[in-house]
This record gives structure tokens, C-alpha cells and sequence, in this order.
């Protein structure tokens, strides 16, 4: 199993004909938090991302501009590693499929599983989705579109390679069963394990003939065919292990990975095929495959039709790297959807970053510039407000941290830094330092107490370091130490004192200046098309007591289409107690419905009821998420009890 003295961490390839946007920024990030956290853990970290550069899409395009595919792929691939660049991204090493090295990999990989016999030809007629690059069944497609991208598909008859998938299914099963932390959050790892309880996992087809498409791998057994573009792509966790590190091969100290970070939409492709691959190579599975959450854009999806697709680049150039960093991973719960605003963002970054850890670093340098010549004093009598603020700060990096960092929890560990923040502000408010200045009997309280501020900032810039590297550093060098991030720091237990008293501090400029929304600004997105103010819940008028309820007629009343819809999955909505955001089936379609029963239910108890709802209420939007309709619910003040049904109903059906 997974070496403890290492950790393999890795994002999805990306696909080379995106433009980065900030799905790929989020994962990307997530990935460089890990990776920092770990190095500074002690641990020897391998951290991989890169591209995904064949298939029919690449050819198409490359076609289109009258260039080799090649050609094609190597001026796209840049625009990956200058926004990583950017980002600050400490990956260890960037893959691209079409090195050499990698193709050589999927090529043995293939000849192993057909000198296996795990590898067959067969006839094959399905519809055929151009834009995912992949075959779907009959009842798969709706109105000859594919399921996922909503595309129009078409129909292909051909002979291709069959991997024997199906004949591993028992085994994913039971290994999803027994490693309850293969799949992550475990809303995702009920999905793939319902999936496969339910249904028969059929064989793989992992080739392409080269008269449809010649942009890929070739077979190393039949040289008319090259490898599906799924089956090439996920190779790239093993192969680069083999080729990438800068000394000897890294594969027998790295692999299996300790976490493979990906989007929801492509959890299937890691969960299922990728594990079954790797069951029939041999290999031991990765320890953590974590499927995390999308972003909306102020309630919207984003699409370039909308013009609404966040640019990383522009959001960088307008906020900083760190900034924006901080926004990703602080605002929702990792693996939950996300809601991204101009102004959410704005509002961060004055009170966390700017009035919050920017002002406490500024108030203490200040006052050690103005009181003790530049240079950190040495504290005198400890009290019982200073004993209180060292053991939240210890605490916060020996205890919480390591437990939130360790389970993916990147909003509740900055909850938890930003509490000691909170704590160091309230303790410079409380002991009022600037007063101390006035006499001499107070001078030794006064060294004490900016002793400590600048203790406690120390401190933090370890705990913040992962997330908003460029920032700790700063803190550190205007502290005047210059720590070694990329040492084990964080190896051993923290201790409080490790700044030196007589050392000079070198006061810089501001770390977070606070953000002036200006009239008419435009937002950072792909288009610069103007954002929209994020929706609330309407307040209800108060209505006045009448001496008769309300009465309508059998007309009015059928207007309302109640209908039953089963509950797909449910997740609570960032920043309120009450809502909780599900998605359900009504049989011919599906809806998203934001409901107020979050105080009363927990959403993984949803999952799977059939409630009733209010099918044909005008969309609304809460919290800056769309409401596809009303559920319907008992009680007075606060929801007592779901109306569900008892019997099997089939979602859709008329509630009358």
C-alpha cells in the first residue's frame, strides 16, 4: 500500500481544446494545497497534472485550422502552464499524451491485457456522441441527443476492441464496500455504488478505427485501430511515474496515488473503468478518488453561450493569486456545487483577507516600528489573555489542521485559521496597545503584547501557507524570518517563541488592500458580459388577520399541478441553515428545487424518498440558485415533517 513517507497527488488531465476556466483553476488549486501541506509534513510529494491531447475533437479542430494535430496541441498547451504559473502551482511534473514516453506506456498496458486475453474484437452498432467521444445505448439517448452534453448524436455501426470490464464488477463492489475512503464525499460513493448494485457493467470498447479517427494511439496489435481516448488518458497516472520524476523512476515509491482529485462528471471514468484497468494490470487501486462540486456563476451555469465562463487569468490580474485562492476553497464546502460572484468575492477579500489578517499584520508592525525601533521585543510577564491566544494558535497547527487538511476540508480549516484571527484582533482591541505607549510602567505589557501579536503571525503564516502561499511568505519576510517552506516544518510539533526578540522587521507594503466596488463595473468573465446581483428569498409581506381563511374556487385550485419527484441527491446550500438544494426525477425530466427543510433533514436521509411538489410555481431563485418548483411540507413555523409517498409511484405522477 501507499508508502507513508510519500504522497501522489493528481488532477484530471485537462482537455488540451479548453480554455482554462475556473473548474480547472478549483481542482488545480485543491491539488497544490495538498501538495504543499504534505511537503511541509515531511513528506516526499509527487504532484501531476497535465493534458489530454487526442481523439476526434483535437482532429476536428486541427483540421479546421488547416494544421497538424500536433501542431495544434503545442500551441494550445501553454495556456495551461502560464495560468498554473500564475496560480502559483508547485506541481512536480506536467504530463501531455502525446509524449512519446506516455504513448509506450499505453501500448504495454494494452499488450499486457491482450496477452491476458482480457482484450476481444466484436461488432458493434450504437449512437455516438462526437463531442464526449463515446457510444450510448438505445435507452441512453433522448430525442436523438446525448445524455450528457445534450448534443445530437449518430448512429455508427463498426468493429472495435472490447476490454472484459464487465467480469471485474464483484470485485469494484466489494472494494468500494470494504475502503470506505476509495470514493469520496460519500454522497458520490453511494451514486457509484447504486450504479453498480443495480445495473450490469458491460465491457469497455477501448479502440477506434483509423478511418473515423487517426489522432490517437496506436494498438500494439492491430495497427488499423487507436486506443480510445478514455483508456489513453487514464494511463497517465502510471506512465508519468515512469518518465517525469528528474531522477530514476518514481512508480514503486509513489504508486497507488493518495488522492486523485476530480470533477463529478467524469467520477465514473475514475471510479469504474480506471479501477477495473488497473485490477486487471495488477496494480493496487489509488487510496482516495475525490469527486468534488461545480460552479455556477451568480445562479447561472456557466457556458459560453451565456458569457458568463469565469476567466482565472483575468480574476488574478484583477484580485491576485492568493485572493482568489483564498475564495475557492474558502467558500464552500469541498465536494458540494458552488456559487461564484464578483461581489462575494469582493466582500472576502475586504473582511477576511484585508480587515481581517492584512490589518492584524498591519497594526502589529506598525505599533513595533513606532515603539521598538523596528525590531521584534522581547515579552516580559505572560498573562492569562496571552496564555489564551498561544493555546488557540497551537492548537489550530497542531491539532485542527492536520485533521482538516488530511479530509479534504479546506473551507473549515480557513474557518479555523480565521478564528485565531478573529481571537489575535480581538486580543489587540482588549489590551489596546497604542495606550501603552504613554508611560513607562506600562512598557513592559506593551513589549509583551506585541511580542505576541507577532508571535500569534508567525504562526498563522504556517497555517496559511498551503492555501495562500505568496501572502505567508510576505508575513514571514516583514516579520524579518525567512522560514523554508519546501522544508518539513510542520514535521514535529510547534512550539511558541520561534521568533527571535532583537531581530529588525521590514514593514511592507499592504498585504490585502481593501477592494472599492466601483458604479458600472464589469466582471472578470470570459466576456466581460455584467453580472447579476445574486437573488434572495423574497420577504413576505405580513398578512392581516381575517376573520375567515382565504377561499378559492375549484378552478383556481386546479391551476396547481402537484406531482410526485424522486429525490436524485441533496446537498446543503453554502451560508444558510435552511436550505438544501436537491435535484429530482419527475420521470421525463429533471429539476433542481431549492427547499427550506434543511433544519429538519439532513440531506443524505433525501436521497431515494418520493416527495410531492408544486411542478408549475414560476422559477425563482434563492441565494442565487434557481428553483425549478415548490416541495411541500407541514408546519407552522418550522418544517415539522415532508409530505412523501408511502407506496411505489413512479416520479412524474399527478397528485390529485
Amino acid at each position: 500500500m501507499t508508502q507513508e513517507n510519500t504522497f501522489y497527488i493528481t488532477t484530471p488531465i485537462y482537455y488540451v481544446n479548453d480554455v482554462p476556466h475556473i473548474g480547472h483553476a478549483y481542482t488545480t488549486v485543491a491539488a497544490d494545497v495538498l501538495a504543499r501541506y504534505w511537503r511541509l509534513r515531511g513528506r516526499e510529494v509527487f504532484f501531476l497534472t497535465g493534458l489530454d491531447e487526442h481523439g476526434q475533437k483535437v482532429q476536428q479542430a486541427a483540421a479546421k485550422a488547416g494544421i497538424d494535430p500536433q501542431v495544434h496541441c503545442d500551441k494550445l498547451s501553454p495556456q495551461f502552464e502560464t495560468l498554473w504559473k500564475k496560480l502559483n502551482i508547485s506541481n512536480t511534473a506536467f504530463i501531455r499524451t502525446t509524449d512519446p514516453e506516455h504513448k509506450s506506456v499505453v501500448q504495454r498496458c494494452l499488450q499486457q491485457l491482450s496477452d491476458k486475453q482480457l482484450i476481444y474484437k466484436d461488432s458493434y452498432t450504437g449512437w455516438y456522441c462526437t463531442f464526449d467521444e463515446r457510444f450510448w445505448t438505445e435507452k441512453d439517448v433522448e430525442s436523438g441527443l446525448c445524455p450528457d452534453c445534450k448534443r445530437p448524436v449518430e448512429k455508427l455501426s463498426e468493429h472495435n476492441y472490447f476490454f472484459k470490464m464487465g467480469q471485474y464488477q464483484d470485485r469494484l463492489i466489494e472494494h468500494i464496500k470494504t475502503h470506505p475512503n476509495f470514493i469520496r464525499p460519500e454522497s458520490r460513493r453511494n451514486e457509484v455504488l447504486g450504479f453498480l448494485q443495480t445495473q450490469k457493467l458491460g465491457d469497455l470498447s477501448i479502440s477506434r478505427p483509423k478511418s473515423r479517427l487517426s489522432w490517437g494511439i496506436e494498438l500494439p496489435f492491430d495497427d488499423n485501430y487507436v486506443t480510445y481516448v478514455w483508456f489513453d488518458a487514464l494511463v497517465n497516472y502510471i506512465s508519468a511515474l515512469e518518465y517525469l520524476p528528474r531522477t530514476k523512476p518514481a512508480g514503486t515509491r509513489f504508486w497507488p496515488a493518495n488522492v486523485h482529485l476530480v470533477g463529478k462528471d467524469i467520477l465514473t471514468t475514475h471510479a469504474v473503468y480506471w479501477s477495473t484497468m488497473l485490477m486487471a494490470l495488477n496494480l493496487p487501486l489509488p487510496e482516495t478518488i475525490f469527486a468534488h462540486g461545480w460552479w455556477t456563476v451568480d445562479g447561472e451555469k456557466m457556458s459560453k453561450s451565456r458569457g458568463n465562463v469565469v476567466d482565472p487569468n483575468k480574476m488574478v490580474d484583477e484580485f491576485g493569486a492568493d485572493a482568489f485562492r483564498y475564495f475557492l476553497l474558502r467558500e464552500v464546502p469541498f465536494g458540494q456545487d458552488g456559487d461564484f460572484s464578483q461581489s462575494a468575492m469582493i466582500t472576502r477579500v475586504n473582511s477576511d483577507l484585508a480587515n481581517g489578517l492584512g490589518n492584524l499584520l498591519s497594526r502589529t508592525l506598525t505599533l513595533i516600528e513606532r515603539t521598538q525601533a523596528g525590531h521584534i521585543p522581547a515579552p516580559g510577564k505572560i498573562g492569562p489573555a496571552e496564555c489564551a491566544l498561544e493555546r488557540a494558535t497551537l492548537s489550530l497547527l497542531n491539532e485542527v489542521l492536520p485533521r482538516h487538511f488530511e479530509q479534504l476540508e479546506f473551507n473549515r480549516a480557513l474557518e479555523a485559521i480565521w478564528h485565531v484571527v478573529q481571537l489575535a484582533n480581538q486580543y489587540v482591541d482588549k489590551t489596546a496597545p497604542w495606550t501603552l505607549t504613554k508611560s513607562m510602567d506600562d512598557a513592559e505589557t506593551l513589549r509583551t503584547v506585541l511580542y505576541t501579536m507577532a508571535e500569534t503571525l508567525r504562526c498563522l503564516s504556517l497555517a496559511a501557507y498551503p492555501i495562500i502561499p505568496n501572502s505567508a511568505q510576505s508575513i514571514c519576510s516583514q516579520l524579518g524570518i525567512s522560514p523554508e517552506f519546501t522544508n518539513p516544518l510542520l514535521k514535529n510539533k510547534i512550539e511558541w517563541g520561534g521568533l527571535k526578540p532583537g531581530s529588525p522587521i521590514h514593514k511592507g507594503p499592504s498585504l490585502f488592500p481593501r477592494i472599492e466596488s466601483k458604479p458600472g463595473a464589469r466582471p472578470v468573465t470570459e466576456s466581460s458580459v455584467p453580472s447579476q446581483p445574486t437573488a434572495t428569498a423574497p420577504t413576505l409581506p405580513s398578512v392581516p388577520a381575517s376573520p375567515a381563511p382565504l377561499q378559492i374556487t375549484i378552478d383556481e385550485f386546479m391551476k396547481i399541478q402537484l406531482k410526485t419527484a424522486k429525490v436524485l441527491s441533496a446537498e446543503r446550500v453554502p451560508k444558510s441553515e435552511k436550505l438544501i438544494k436537491l435535484q429530482v426525477s419527475l420521470g421525463t425530466e429533471q429539476r433542481q428545487i431549492v427547499a427550506g427543510i434543511g433544519k429538519k433533514y439532513e440531506p443524505d436521509l433525501l436521497v431515494g424518498k418520493t416527495i410531492v411538489i408544486v411542478a408549475n410555481l414560476k422559477p425563482a431563485k434563492l441565494m442565487g440558485i434557481e428553483s425549478q418548483g415548490m416541495v411541500l411540507a407541514a408546519g407552522d413555523t418550522d418544517v415539522q415533517g415532508l409530505l412523501t409517498i408511502q407506496e411505489e409511484v413512479d416520479p412524474g405522477t399527478k397528485v390529485k
